[in-house]
């Protein structure tokens, strides 16, 4: 079979093209010498990575994930990495591009022992449109107003963290009367995250507000309520898997120390107290369906965290077949043995044998095999099948497909992205990798500060011994980098009189005065050590996350008249997510990509100033 790859033609009164062509034509925009001027490299250098790139077949990868995608143009510049990949034909090859492939704790495929997703006898589901505006065009809605929306809208993606929170200060396209935030601090996480601080001081913006949160964070501390929640010491997690896993898995966290924040009863059972809780306290005091003794069904309570927990994690101990043949092995009396031995400190109301085996019934023995192992992973020889060779592949004789195959049509043109139109303009988002002018905003215009004197790009990174914001609690990790530092090409430093060691504030035009004001009389300003290298591209600065606590134990709370005291420790360091960019248009939300909906890490200019 054959077929014409290059195509621009008419058939009948259309003109139409091949997807190739269109790909072909976006990248012949420009000349190859426009392209390394606007990436700031040499021609040379782009000639000899795409004669690396496509000298090994299928088994050259990509590899992307947030430095790619966090700025304006991130959903073209994802796609155009992925379309490499496909021009290669790597999908499904070993060596190249795989997807995230997980074991079912759902029941679905099985549909058992404990199908989750029909036992919701009360179903209830939400109507109009999400608060963020996603998975809907903003002109099929009865609110459509012509260009600009007040906001974008998001028919293509979903999760857009930092919407929520401009969204709400906005009122658009509804006020909101309740806040529940979990698992989260967008107040430090985010960038331009100081701007969200007006809009939870706000009370005819967020008139309730209601946390569940290990420790009083930057963002819990604006909030009316703060219940407390589990540590991941205490808790359940089914974490799935990730694009750059080769094998099916699904990893089980399961709760290994007794509750910190004691417990508490609920539906006449003792449990711990987290968020969980707060939830079935919440369905208790309220009587609200799909709780209670016949949450799940008749007969089938919903009444704990572990019936619900239990019941996946059984699911996942059966397998994905309905005759059972696909489930782990049962567990020996030895295994038997050390499970209970190996939980027996645990309290009842985090571990009762005698209720996990009521709920997992026939499949006890295999729930017990898999939680041994915290989770279900596939052998080896089934994600890498074969010894290597693969027949009919002369001209690659040693390549092989992987085990786990996406197995789908791949876009290279994507009719679905050319049938949405930008809130913003009014006009068609281009179905195919093309360039997009970085640094824009909502508007679409150019956000170009470097006239005014902010002529450093600033960017973010993470020391692999820290996490984004959590472990500057862990002391024995803290050891190792006390604090981090603004990191910046030695050159750049000289050309400005630093040196290592120096104080330098971070300010930007959306934060003149490089400081965090915290809205309460007290701020914060942004400022951190220089560390000089060869290895940051001129013109850049980055500082690592996680560091430059102002709550989070930092600082003394009082709490009904007792003082618990801070450790400054935690202070140490540098946090310039107030010095990112707003969007000069919106202006209580960091610069998104308009697509994609991620927010904007990358494309913030900015100025330091010695201190």
């Amino acid at each position: 079979m054959a077929g014409k790859l290059l195509v621009d033609t008419k058939v009948g009164d259309y003109a139409v093209k091949s997807s190739l062509q269109i790909l072909k034509e976006s990248a012949n925009a420009k000349k190859i010498e426009e392209w390394a001027a606007i990436a700031g490299v040499a021609v040379k250098d782009l000639e000899t990575l795409a004669q690396e790139f496509t000298s090994h077949g299928k088994n050259a990868c990509v590899d992307i994930h947030r430095g790619v995608s966090q700025h304006t143009n991130g959903y073209y510049n994802v796609i155009s990495w992925y379309n490499l990949a496909l021009l290669i034909g790597n999908y499904d090859w070993r060596g190249g591009q795989v997807y995230a492939s997980t074991f079912d704790i759902s029941g679905a495929k099985a549909e058992g022992p404990f199908n989750l997703g029909g036992m919701n006898p009360g179903k209830l589901g939400p109507t109009g449109i999400s608060s963020i505006r996603h998975d809907v065009k903003y002109e099929d809605t009865t609110i459509f107003a012509g260009y600009p929306a007040k906001r974008n809208w998001y028919p293509l993606a979903s999760d857009v963290y930092q919407e929520v929170f401009g969204s709400a200060g906005d009122q658009y396209p509804y006020p909101i009367k309740f806040m529940f935030l979990y698992m989260g601090s967008p107040i430090y996480s985010l960038p331009a995250g100081h701007e969200l601080i007006k809009i939870f001081q706000d009370v005819n913006k967020l008139p309730l507000v209601v946390t569940s949160d290990i420790i009083v964070g930057e963002t819990s501390m604006y909030a009316d309520y703060i219940f407390p929640d589990g540590t991941f010491l205490e808790r359940w997690e089914f974490g799935g898997s990730h694009p750059s896993i080769t094998f099916k898995v699904q990893g089980v966290r399961q709760p290994v120390i007794a509750p910190l924040t004691g417990t508490v009863k609920v539906y006449g059972q003792e449990m711990s107290l987290q968020f969980e809780t707060v939830l079935l306290a919440l369905a208790e005091k309220l009587n609200l369906p799909n709780f209670g003794a016949n949450g799940l069904g008749q007969g089938v309570p919903l009444m704990h965290p572990d019936d619900l927990y239990i019941r996946m994690a059984t699911n996942l101990a059966f397998g994905e077949k309905k005759d059972g043949s696909d489930g782990v092995p049962d567990a020996s009396d030895e295994e038997v043995k050390a499970f209970l031995e190996s939980r027996k400190h645990l309290p009842k109301a985090v571990f009762d044998p005698d209720r996990w085996q009521k709920i997992a019934g026939a499949n006890w023995k295999k729930l017990i095999t898999l939680l041994n192992r915290g989770g279900r992973f596939q052998d080896y020889d089934k994600g890498y099948p074969g010894d290597g060779l693969f027949p009919g592949l002369s001209d690659e004789p040693y390549v092989q497909p992987t085990g786990n195959k996406y197995g789908k049509l791949i876009n290279m043109y994507m009719e679905k992205t050319a049938g949405v139109k930008y809130s913003g303009t009014g006009k068609s988002m281009p179905g195919y990798p093309t360039y997009v002018e970085p640094s824009t905003g909502y508007d679409g215009k150019l956000v170009d500060d470097t006239k005014d004197g902010y002529d450093l790009q600033m960017i973010t990174y993470r020391e692999i011994m820290q996490t984004k914001s959590r472990t500057q609690g862990n002391y024995w990790l803290k050891a190792l980098l006390p604090e981090n530092f603004v990191l910046m090409n030695v050159e750049d430093a000289k050309a400005r009189g630093l040196k290592d060691g120096d104080k330098v504030r971070v300010s930007s035009a959306s934060n003149t005065e490089g400081v965090w004001d915290f809205g309460n009389g007290q701020n914060n300003p942004i400022v951190g050590k220089v560390k000089t290298t060869q290895g940051m591209r001129p013109g850049v600065i980055g500082f690592s996350l996680g560091f430059g606590h102002w709550a989070y134990g930092a600082r003394d709370i009082a709490i009904n008249g007792t003082v618990i005291k801070g450790d400054p420790n935690r202070v140490q360091g540098i946090h310039a997510n107030a010095a990112m960019r707003v969007d000069p248009f919106l202006k209580n939300t960091t610069l998104t990509d308009p697509v994609g909906g991620s927010a904007v890490f990358y494309d913030s200019k900015v100025k330091l100033t010695k201190v």
